[in-house]
């Protein structure tokens, strides 16, 4: 263990990079004094919050955005394959941890929940059918099932069919492989494990600055909250996993690779119900279609979700717009976020991007039967008073600099990570959190070069399939699922 005044990495915020980070560093380098800083009196409580998201461990099963269909019609498989890639990643790491401990029971965070979408109207049925030709002949995605029958998708789940307009043409996609995921849960029991570790944790603590100090470490400024006392801290890496404070934080940074690069705030509402006749009805998250402008984190899902052992059905999300980049923060984060080296870019997103302005107008302004409207798309018989309106957290999407569009909206993740490596930080939304174990495993990668070979047995003993493509191989894809749904009691 280091026993100067400096500690060998600072983790900013409590969420479930910052732990996925931890857990790995943990394990690599277990004799790194690690020092974790969140400015809330809990973890967990921003986009990390089983409430603030759906919790669908994104692994490209029914999410259609990850295949558009082209001009020509057609639909092929690539990004969908790589995000499922990425989340066998993150599931042999929590395999790996259940396995030797470091975590609980695995049905405390995740749980076996089929995966569909659900569309209708002609021409989507024939996309969702090109779609699912096209899926079933890849490894992961063995076992989809396909049907245009409504008899046979009410069976499935039967709310998608009651009372729903004779002769309307459906059609949906079922998985039985899929998963339902809290990530808050999965955050705290990870922070436990570290803090057995001798990992510190710092509540009520913020970071309100970063300056690089000429030896090549970081000193922290910092404010805590309770008595309002000022203290800092050095640091030789830092990672700032703050959410949608990151922007901000590696803005104070000055390091010269966050130029160019700005946020846009999306906010989210869900209905949500916990009458427990509706809920055995539907056992599944299943995903439409967008609408037009509509951005990827808004596509309509009704969601079978399990927190803190309590059954309740989530349908959204109903985007909106808000100036804050945290559910907890200040109205003044985007323009305060401004700079000249950004407005550029901003400016060019807002010129490009009128079908999402208009989208957002929308659905700020749409009123509560506007929204039972859009739930009845999915829910034909749904009932007014078994739904509650929640507010679900923000989403900060990307936005920087394009040669040829002078900026652009980039939904996904960033990783923006200095030139020295020594310190890196996460911009942007969906698919996050169910991608944090491959996100923070190429983080590893940017930042200590010259660590990496040496770590790459032990992160192969963690997640068996790092460095290869499970899609290549049937066989080791087959292997690699019935493996880890045996550890984390999943259907396979």
């Amino acid at each position: 263990m280091n026993s100067s005044g400096t500690v060998d990495v600072v983790l900013i915020g409590g969420g479930i990079m910052s732990a996925t980070l931890g857990i790995l560093l943990k394990e690599l380098q277990p004799d790194w004094r690690i020092e974790v800083y969140e400015r809330l009196g809990e973890l967990a409580q921003e986009s990390s919050n089983p409430w603030n998201n759906a919790g669908t461990g994104h692994a490209g099963l029914c999410e259609l955005n990850y295949m558009p269909q082209a001009p020509d019609g057609s639909v092929t498989a690539d990004k969908a394959v790589v995000i499922n890639e990425q989340f066998q990643i993150s599931r042999q790491l929590w395999a790996h941890l259940v396995s030797i401990g470091a975590l609980p029971e695995p049905n405390k965070f995740i749980n076996s929940t089929p995966h569909m979408t659900f569309v209708h109207g002609k021409a989507n049925v024939e996309y969702l059918r090109k779609r699912h030709a096209v899926l079933v002949t890849q490894p992961l995605f063995s076992g989809m099932e396909f049907s245009d029958d409504a008899a046979k998708i009410g069976t499935w789940t039967p709310l998608l069919t009651r009372k729903r307009p004779a002769g309307q043409k459906i059609a949906a996609t079922r998985i039985a492989s899929g998963t339902d995921v809290d990530f808050g849960a999965l955050t705290r029991f990870m922070f436990d494990t570290l803090e057995q570790q001798g990992v510190t944790m710092h509540m009520n603590e913020q970071v309100v600055g970063l300056k690089h100090k000429a030896d090549g470490t970081w000193n922290l400024k910092l404010l805590r909250h309770v008595g309002q006392t000022r203290t800092s801290i050095n640091a030789r890496f830092v990672f700032v996993g703050a959410g949608g404070g990151a922007l901000a934080l590696l803005q104070q940074s000055g390091i010269p690779e966050i130029k160019g690069f700005g946020g846009f705030p999306i906010s989210g509402q869900f209905l949500r119900t916990t009458n427990p006749k509706l809920v055995a009805q539907h056992q599944a998250k299943v995903y439409g279609k967008a609408a037009k402008g509509a951005p990827p984190m808004s596509v309509p899902h009704l969601d079978t979700r399990m927190v803190d052992g309590e059954m309740s059905l989530l349908f959204g999300p109903y985007a909106g717009f808000s100036p804050k980049f945290l559910k907890t923060s200040t109205w003044f984060d985007l323009p305060f976020s401004i700079r000249t080296h950004n407005l550029g870019p901003m400016l060019a997103v807002a010129r490009h991007n009128f079908d999402l302005m208009k989208y957002l107008l929308g659905e700020v302004f749409a009123s509560r039967n506007a929204k039972l409207k859009a739930l009845r798309e999915f829910i034909p018989a749904a009932v007014s008073d078994d739904w509650e309106l929640i507010t679900a957290g923000q989403r900060v999407q990307v936005m920087k600099h394009d040669a040829k569009l002078g900026g652009v909206l980039q939904f996904g993740t960033e990783v923006i990570a200095s030139a020295d490596g020594s310190i890196a930080g996460l911009l942007g939304a969906s698919p996050g959190a169910s991608t944090a174990a491959p996100i923070m495993v190429d983080l590893l990668a940017r930042c200590f070069p010259d660590r990496i070979e040496g770590w790459k047995p032990r992160i192969r003993q963690m997640i068996p399939s790092y460095g290869t493509k499970l899609s290549d191989d049937p066989a080791a894809a087959a292997a690699s699922l019935a493996a880890t749904a045996e550890i984390l009691h999943l259907s396979n």
